[in-house]
């Protein structure tokens, strides 16, 4: 991953499992310029607000002991779902050539979810991963920080690390 550029044109998706921004570069590979192309968000509250009722339970045998069934971790599902959500989209833009390059800038739980949904054809744009969770830095400083990460930053001691 060292090394790699972010050449004029390339997209730089930076999400976490409830929010993802999609930029492009418009600089060139050694100073970053980050215009943003979509912003999506999902409204995921925890899973105590989304269930319907309380956990089932079930007899244990003959005796009169029940124990609880483990209810359904709503919040942990649509995590999943967005890394899915997120892969169509990519997917969608790709063959409409939107880009050629991509870098995707994740959270690693949902850089991992987003590895197994990715379609082939987004897949061989990848150009870099970084497995951190930069979705609230400022962009200026997320150019900043992605130059140094990639090993592509002009002087490491201007780069500031929020």
């Amino acid at each position: 991953m060292m090394g790699t550029t972010i050449m004029t044109g390339t997209w730089v998706l930076v999400a976490d499992s409830e929010k993802a921004l999609f930029l492009r570069n418009v600089g060139d590979a050694f100073d970053f310029h980050f215009e943003v192309v979509r912003k999506e968000t999902q409204d995921n509250p925890a899973t105590r607000e989304q269930g319907a009722h309380k956990p089932g339970r079930f007899n244990d045998g003959p005796s009169v002991q029940r124990s609880a069934v483990a209810d359904t971790d709503w919040h942990e599902l649509e995590k999943e779902r967005f890394a899915t959500d997120v892969a169509d989209l990519l997917y969608r833009r790709a063959i409409a050539g939107d880009f050629e390059e991509i870098v995707i800038v994740a959270a690693p739980s949902l850089l991992g979810n987003l590895r197994t949904e990715l379609h082939s054809e987004v897949r061989d744009k990848v150009v870099a991963e970084v497995d951190k969770n930069l979705t609230n830095e400022p962009i200026d400083k997320l150019e900043a920080r992605l130059a140094d990460l990639l090993g592509t930053a002009r002087d490491r001691s201007t780069v500031e690390f929020g």
